[in-house]
């Protein structure tokens, strides 16, 4: 088994003092996912990151808006009361995409059966033409987009337990009946969206799944969204793909909401989705970085989730 971790520090251009989206939070998942490979005795790898070329990034973004960012990087400034822009920010999220792209080819390929985007600026609140929610290219789309593109998944799933309904993710796909896409987020909560009866529309209805959760809500509830709900209704879309949206900020120790979801909830969810994988006949799982803000969190949860995704995958002991 080969852990592949994608990440580069010239993502840590994107910076603005205060913001709790800070370049250390990349430095303490990749630590993670170092931890979660060795803990599990399996090959890391590291490969150099190449950013997203236009043709990659236009399957998913108006390409006005890709100039409108790269004309509003050159003074800097807010796009939002959470995104802004400085030099190096656009490079920063090419990159990211770039990372989260080669994820998803290198699982779909065989070459890795985890591999982790380690990336900032996230993605999943950025719609095709608008940033919001500390978000300036979605991710987990283009990497969706990119492997139907290339042949190598008509059907994707893409699996998301940041804390924070990813809306542009799920309004991108809205329509697509080949993107299957399921949610864990506090609600109510930002961005507001999410509800159970948000199911995707014409041939896509049925394909969007929510799964809202309380304040307060933890590791139980948390484990049976995702096992009795969310889970089996990726199973019976029978995707080809799966892509997972990886926030840490529905740790309890977040700052910046309040669920209490630990990081062995995280790892037990992963093992879950590591071993629907397998039962689908996938070569594994690709990752993509969303949000968490307390550092320690974030590398114990990432380290939880490679070792579940691993030991997912492993067939079950007949000793």
């Amino acid at each position: 088994m080969t852990v592949w971790l994608l990440t580069d520090a010239a993502m840590d251009a994107h910076a603005s003092p205060g913001h709790a989206e800070r370049p250390e939070r990349r430095l303490a998942v990749a630590d993670g996912v170092r931890d979660g490979a060795s803990a599990a005795g399996t090959e890391l790898v590291e490969p150099a990151v190449q950013e997203i070329g236009d043709d990659e990034a236009h399957l998913v973004h108006d390409p006005d808006y890709l100039t409108l960012l790269a004309v509003a990087e050159v003074r800097g400034g807010w796009l939002d009361p959470d995104t802004y822009l400085v030099p190096g920010s656009l490079r920063a999220a090419r990159l990211a995409a770039g990372a989260t792209v080669q994820a998803a080819r290198a699982v779909a390929s065989g070459q890795a059966e985890v591999a982790f985007a380690v990336v900032r600026p996230p993605g999943h609140h950025a719609d095709v033409g608008h940033a919001a929610g500390f978000c300036l290219l979605n991710n987990a789309a283009i990497g969706a987009a990119v492997l139907r593109s290339d042949g190598l998944a008509r059907r994707t799933a893409i699996v998301d337990w940041d804390v924070h309904h990813g809306d542009g993710t799920q309004a991108i796909f809205y329509a697509n009946p080949d993107v299957c896409y399921a949610s864990t987020h506090q609600s109510p909560f930002y961005p507001g969206t999410g509800s159970a009866e948000e199911r995707g529309s014409g041939e896509a209805e049925g394909t969007k799944h929510n799964h809202p959760l309380r304040a307060g809500a933890g590791d139980a509830e948390f484990l049976a969204a995702w096992r009795d709900d969310l889970l089996p209704a990726i199973e019976a879309f029978k995707p080809q793909a799966i892509l997972v949206s990886a926030g840490y900020d529905a740790h309890r120790d977040d700052p910046l909401a309040h669920l209490a979801v630990t990081e062995e909830g995280f790892g037990a969810v992963a093992r879950l989705v590591g071993a629907l994988g397998g039962r689908l006949g996938l070569p594994g799982v690709a990752l993509t970085l969303e949000g968490g803000y307390n550092l320690a969190a974030l590398r114990a949860s990432a380290g939880a989730t490679v070792r579940g995704l691993l030991d997912g995958r492993r067939p079950p002991s007949t000793a």
